[in-house]
């Protein structure tokens, strides 16, 4: 299955604007002898993949943000900065979804090494928990998948996204000094707005070898046009930051993943409960755990020693687990 991203007069168009000048549509034709008919189907055709381009009558065109575009050999550069390693990265201008990709591969018993990274610019069927659609315009955020083979069967991959959950707070301080929250099961917060969002997904058997698909997706300079389909309150890290660096932000999240993967292969969440209780999101607050089909409320507690949400709930504390399970915020009238 194949995905183009812009290319030839697209993508030659998408490197002029990113020099952040306003453009005239009459120099992009002339410069690419095209006429300017094409040149405003092209960026049309640019505005489609939700990158934010704007016109100014008489000045031209204009890119609301530079477009950081990812390169391959700079990541793995930082990446054996970090590590001393190689690592096993690919990275596609546009896919349905990263994690679908790296599922199509474990599921048709492709060959694919434990550790393996994909890194798209955009996705036209990106996906949240609980079959939401995550918004990935054209390079404006990241859009992340990391292979993990686990041997040790399905129940031991339970607390997998408390360990993500983590990665993703170390690489985000590491490079920003951010001081992100965390939301059970996988959502990463920053000022009570959504940062970032975890999937991970599985296929294995209860006894045998385990294959997760691990997706992050972070926002990093989300276009408005896009933000208007998002539902709760959200952030980038171009709200927060002016050093954003993709090649190097992929660097750090892969190593991250890395170190906390291995730690939980040796000690499982042992040694991380009580970090991450430390960055709850919810602590000591009133929420509302729902299934769909049943409602609990209480009062959270943080974790468990399995990555269960623990509540309090009439002077008992209880344990949930599950991938399918919504946690907010009750809002008390």
């Amino acid at each position: 299955m194949s995905y183009k991203g812009p290319q030839g007069n697209k993508l030659a168009i998408l490197k002029t604007l990113n020099k952040g000048e306003f453009v005239s549509g009459q120099y992009l034709g002339e410069s690419l002898d095209i006429s300017r008919a094409a040149v405003s189907k092209h960026i049309k055709s640019l505005q489609d993949m939700g990158i934010d381009i704007f016109k100014l009558s008489g000045k031209g065109y204009k890119l609301n943000h530079s477009v950081p575009l990812l390169d391959e050999s700079a990541v793995n550069q930082y990446y054996h900065a970090l590590s001393g390693q190689q690592k096993q990265l690919e990275v596609m201008p546009i896919i349905d979804s990263t994690n679908s990709e790296l599922m199509r591969r474990v599921q048709n018993k492709l060959s694919i090494n434990s550790g393996q990274v994909l890194v798209a610019e955009m996705q036209e069927a990106g996906r949240g928990r609980r079959g939401r659609t995550w918004q990935s315009p054209f390079g404006a955020n990241l859009y992340y998948s990391y292979y993990w083979r686990l041997d040790d069967g399905l129940q031991a991959a339970m607390g997998v996204s408390i360990a993500v959950g983590l990665a993703v707070y170390d690489a985000l301080k590491a490079l920003y000094s951010l001081e992100v929250a965390l939301k059970w099961p996988n959502d990463i917060y920053l000022n009570h707005k959504k940062l970032a969002g975890v999937l991970v997904e599985l296929d294995g058997t209860v006894e045998g070898p385990c294959h997760l698909v691990i997706g992050i997706g972070i926002n990093l300079q989300m276009p408005e046009t896009a933000s208007q389909q998002i539902d709760q309150p959200w952030t980038d890290i171009a709200s927060h930051s002016n050093e954003l660096d993709k090649d190097k932000l992929v660097a750090h999240l892969t190593y991250a993943l890395d170190e906390r993967l291995a730690q939980y292969q040796v000690s499982g969440l042992t040694e991380m409960v009580t970090q991450w209780n430390t960055l709850n999101a919810f602590a000591g607050e009133v929420v509302c755990l729902s299934t769909g089909q049943r409602q609990w409320r209480g009062i959270c507690e943080g974790i468990d020693a399995q990555g269960g949400i623990v509540l309090r709930q009439d002077g008992e504390v209880k344990s949930y687990y599950g991938g399918e399970i919504s946690l907010r915020k009750e809002v008390i009238e």
